[in-house]
């Protein structure tokens, strides 16, 4: 069959069906993108013309298109994606942000960005970028460091073999992440004869692989000798659907679970052995249980800064690691013994093999009176009853309690992630996504939409601060013509409110973290509060793209609004504002934010002081 590369690529795409425990799909749910003179007489053409191949969904931006398919990806447990498509230049450079967010959280999404012309019959054309040392350079050669798999097809039958390529990493584990294949805009549109074995449905097999007996022996007797071992649970945890495995490992031994920011859903919040968040942005149930530990069983996780508190959460001077993950890279963090395989059935084996193995009972009555104890504070900060405005803790209470256990909450950047990761109730796998291995300022309300596109049966909130909700509002729009019904609690803190206290917290005053005029030359920082705020109605910008507006000042007004918001069919923006300076506490835990060695501020060299006792717990696990 003659069809141009274009065409051949979608009609190839839409064919791909991925398959795991028996159950098949779809893999391809879509195409989000914006056409421009690079791809719309390509793939803009092909989609014109078989509009029953790929849904297209019309983005209004590049870097949020990608978002919306990294939140869509990820609800679907990776066992499903959307293609974006841009234009050459600005287009596509757009979406490199998009790429990095979804390769750095191992989430696939295939990038089709339109490029130059692979003839150079019309070279420079509009947007190219030239280089006096090299003739094949195109702008999006940037998105190189950020793929797992870049390709550029430069003659139409090589997309045959660049799109078996691209499946290859999109249905990996341990390998998936953005794919980018760069597609010139004559390529595109020229035709060659396709094999007809490419145009055949293909199913692509994601197995669960088990460790090695050897390696399940090592592990078995690590755990069995030791006396306060923890769990941390990570994001593979959820995306290899092994909660129920986890929940019976833990009730069969006792070990007790601190959950990452990915991994957060893994067991019930109010499981007795369930501690919630881990590390810099913990509970105390988990870090005190974590200072203590002498082995660390991560499931799922690659133990970033966050989840071990920059090295400082694991204090036991002989601490070790026992590492369930697909990735090697991760499997062997931390000199642990690597069980590279799935966690769900590796999580099955291991329970197997420690039949009649069971921490101490103390140990476990004390994990689960930390865990009632954490609970209460929870309940503390979701109604603290302040006033004038409400603390972002009775913020996320309300949204919380409106909600039911499959509704989904979303988040990605500011002080709202780490709130969030230590008071959401969390009753259901897929209840919680917040994106915080980029945490990019802009995911949150084009994430939001993947999400509702993935499972249109949820209800979703988005929670996202006036810093990120400015840097990309523009999916609303999307959102609007998509009937994909949002409910986005926006909180007005009056600028970068998370940043304004790391700030205060390294001496520096809140310096050029608030929406204010200047005056007399300066922006004015947190103590010099004659600086007037900006007049800024974020709730009119909402409503002018299409959302309905509810503006709530007081907690039982946010509580009646969520209550509207439900019945309502439509995406609705509830607009509140939020005391920035009255946070939830950081307990047990420390993040490494270096502090200026010399400095004329004695509140910045105070900071200085405290942060090399505070460094100086930190550990490498070797």
């Amino acid at each position: 069959m003659k069809l141009t590369a274009a065409q051949a690529l979608l009609r190839f795409l839409a064919l791909q069906q991925v398959e795991r425990d028996g159950a098949r799909q779809r893999f391809f749910g879509g195409c989000l993108g914006i056409f421009g003179h690079g791809n719309v007489a390509g793939i803009g053409q092909a989609l014109y013309e078989r509009p029953d191949l790929l849904t297209y969904r019309q983005s209004r931006n590049e870097q949020a298109m990608v978002h919306t398919a990294v939140g869509y990806a990820r609800q679907r447990n990776r066992l499903g994606a959307l293609v974006c498509t841009s234009s050459i230049g600005p287009g596509a450079t757009n979406m490199i942000t998009g790429a990095a967010l979804a390769t750095i959280n191992r989430l696939p999404v295939l990038l089709v960005p339109g490029d130059v012309f692979a003839s150079r019959r019309p070279d420079p054309v509009l947007q190219q970028l030239e280089s006096a040392g090299r003739g094949d350079v195109s702008v999006n050669d940037c998105f190189i460091p950020v793929s797992r798999y870049f390709d550029r097809i430069e003659r139409p039958e090589q997309i045959v073999p660049a799109a078996l390529a691209a499946m290859r990493v999109l249905t990996s584990q341990e390998e998936t992440g953005a794919v980018t294949l760069a597609f010139p805009q004559d390529v595109q549109a020229e035709a060659f004869d396709v094999p007809d074995g490419f145009l055949t449905e293909r199913v692509w097999h994601v197995g669960r692989p088990l460790p090695d007996d050897d390696a399940l022996a090592r592990a078995t007797e690590r755990i069995r000798a030791a006396k306060r071992p923890l769990i941390v649970a990570g994001g593979g945890t959820i995306y290899s659907e092994a909660t129920g495995a986890l929940r019976a490992f833990v009730e069969q031994t006792g070990i007790p679970v601190g959950e990452t920011q990915a991994g957060k859903g893994s067991l019930p919040f109010d499981h007795p052995s369930n501690l919630g968040a881990i590390g810099a942005t913990g509970t105390f149930a988990a870090n005190r249980i974590a200072v203590e530990a002498d082995l660390v069983i991560g499931v799922g996780t690659r133990y970033s800064d966050f989840t071990t508190a920059s090295k400082t959460a694991f204090r036991d001077p002989g601490v070790a690691f026992v590492n369930v993950n697909i990735a090697e890279l991760d499997a062997t963090k931390h000199a642990g013994v690597a069980l590279r395989g799935d966690a769900r059935v590796t999580l099955e084996r291991l329970a197997e093999l420690l039949a009649g193995y069971e921490v101490d009972a103390a140990y476990r009555a004390r994990a689960a009176e930390l865990s009632a104890a954490w609970d209460d504070e929870v309940t503390r900060l979701y109604a603290l009853g302040h006033s004038p405005l409400p603390a972002q803790s009775e913020v996320i209470g309300a949204v919380n309690e409106a909600s039911v256990a499959t509704d989904v909450v979303v988040c990605a950047a500011g002080s709202m992630p780490g709130d969030l990761h230590k008071l959401w109730r969390t009753r259901d796998p897929k209840g919680y996504h917040v994106e915080y291995g980029y945490s990019c300022m802009g995911y949150e309300i084009a994430g939001g939409l993947g999400v509702k596109l993935a499972a249109p049966e949820r209800e979703v909130y988005v929670l996202v601060g006036d810093g990120s909700y400015l840097m990309m509002p523009s999916e609303i729009v999307t959102a609007v013509q998509e009937d994909a019904k949002l409910v986005i609690v926006l909180v007005d803190n009056r600028g970068f409110a998370s940043i304004g206290a790391l700030s205060r917290s390294l001496g520096t005053d809140g310096f050029g973290t608030l929406y204010r005029h200047r005056r007399d030359g300066s922006l004015g920082t947190d103590s010099a509060d004659s600086h007037a705020y900006l007049p800024v109605d974020l709730a009119a910008n909402a409503e002018s793209l299409g959302a309905r507006v509810i503006r709530a000042v007081t907690v039982d007004e946010l509580r009646d609004a969520l209550r509207v918001a439900r019945d309502e069919t439509r995406t609705t923006v509830i607009a509140v504002a939020a005391d920035r300076y009255e946070g939830v506490p950081s307990y047990d835990s420390w993040w490494d934010v270096p502090v200026a060695e010399t400095a004329e501020s004695a509140g910045v060299r105070a900071a200085r002081r405290d942060y090399e006792a505070a460094r100086a717990a930190g550990r490498d696990y070797l």
